[in-house]
């Protein structure tokens, strides 16, 4: 994993001189006895953001066995656990830097733990494996998508708001621009002379990525008790994510129990693809126009080979007399909200950025969506 120029806006505690840092009541225990092993170890989990003890020994270890989220021994200390008689749990994993025999294997098999693995070879699955023990969500996150149906419909906007009435139930939202010609999140927010990273700045990211360390990289604002994290496309620069990258993010920001809210483009590039298949729902913005039902029914028929979890939110003013069952039944895809026109809306995102007002239209169908949603990410889970 690459993540250019992330690392310094954070503010890490250091390692003492045992290598153990600042504990919470939920942590790694790690025992090795090599010394090189350690150095390794300590920086994998520095890399997943993720707070360590060292103790001395396996008889100084006991009282930290039941309660750490995750343990991590190396052979010779496998075989000390063994022989003090230290009692079976989940989430133990063991690591070796050459192929294990079948001592090990016994010793591990006796212990009951989830993998062994080894170095080089499963690094990825060690730094997952830590970044998931340091992460310890509030909730269960969701992710949303917003396109709209036709260009000029409001689907940024639309997501725009999405991202900023979840922050005023206090959530973490995490809201991503995948859209590279589509001018930039951060303007329609009015974040766009905050510091911190766009898509250009983010590097070559893949496999596994600390949630801390992406809100810390990233310009956010705060929202009532909550915060809206931006991922925004450059201005000055070309900076399409890659599938990989919006993997990473959104699988990142997911894990963390954060709302993840994606503005994507009509054109659904292989990046776009890539969030459909994560989904919790995808909300189209379509105008109450027959041209925007027509471009609607065009992008559906696009859409069904990948059958995300699909609602609409039909948008006023209706110059036509279009209703809202009208757009129904030409598209034959459930009405999550109907809104009439913002007042003021244009003006705003011209200076200063978006704000939604509590008893606005923006606000009433954004509620409506993530109430919907919720719900729905509720009976998925039971």
């Amino acid at each position: 994993m690459v993540l250019t120029g992330v690392a310094d806006p954070l503010r890490r505690r250091e390692a003492d001189e045992t290598g153990v840092r600042e504990m919470s009541t939920e942590r790694v225990l790690m025992l090795a006895h090599d010394a090189e092993l350690v150095d390794e170890l300590l920086r994998m989990a520095a890399a997943a953001e993720c707070e360590v003890e060292r103790p001395a020994d396996v008889v100084a270890a006991r009282a930290s066995w039941r309660s750490a989220t995750l343990i991590v021994l190396d052979a010779v200390e496998l075989h000390n656990v063994a022989v003090a008689g230290l009692s079976r749990r989940a989430g133990v994993l063991v690591v070796c830097t050459s192929p294990p025999g079948e001592d090990v294997w016994r010793a591990a098999v006796a212990l009951g733990v989830d993998a062994v693995l080894l170095l080089p070879r499963d690094e990825d699955r060690l730094v997952e494996a830590l970044a998931d023990a340091a992460e310890r969500p509030e909730g269960r996150g969701m992710v949303l998508a917003v396109l709209g149906a036709r260009g000029g419909a409001g689907a940024s906007v639309f997501a725009a708001a999405l991202a900023k009435v979840s922050a005023e139930r206090a959530e973490r939202v995490l809201l991503i621009d995948g859209d590279p010609l589509g001018g930039g999140l951060d303007l329609v927010l009015g974040a766009e002379e905050r510091s911190g990273l766009r898509w250009s700045g983010l590097g070559a990211v893949g496999g596994r990525l600390a949630a801390a360390t992406l809100r810390a990289a990233l310009p956010g604002q705060d929202v009532g008790n909550g915060t809206v994290t931006i991922l925004s496309c450059d201005r000055d620069r070309r900076s399409e994510p890659t599938s990989e990258a919006v993997h990473t993010v959104v699988t990142t920001a997911h894990r963390a129990g954060d709302t993840v809210v994606c503005d994507l483009p009509r054109s659904l590039p292989d990046h776009a693809v890539a969030t459909l298949s994560k989904v919790d729902l995808l909300v189209m913005v379509i105008p109450a126009e027959v041209r925007a039902c027509a471009a609607g029914a065009a992008l559906l028929a696009r859409l069904r080979i990948h059958d995300p979890p699909l609602q609409l939110v039909v948008r006023g003013p209706a110059p036509g007399g279009l209703t809202t069952a009208d757009v129904h039944r030409a598209l034959g895809v459930p009405i999550a909200a109907a809104m009439r026109p913002e007042p003021g809306l244009s003006a705003a995102l011209e200076h200063g950025g978006l704000r939604v007002r509590s008893d606005g239209p923006l606000a009433k169908a954004a509620a409506a969506v993530l109430d919907l949603a919720r719900r729905n990410d509720l009976r998925s889970s039971s």
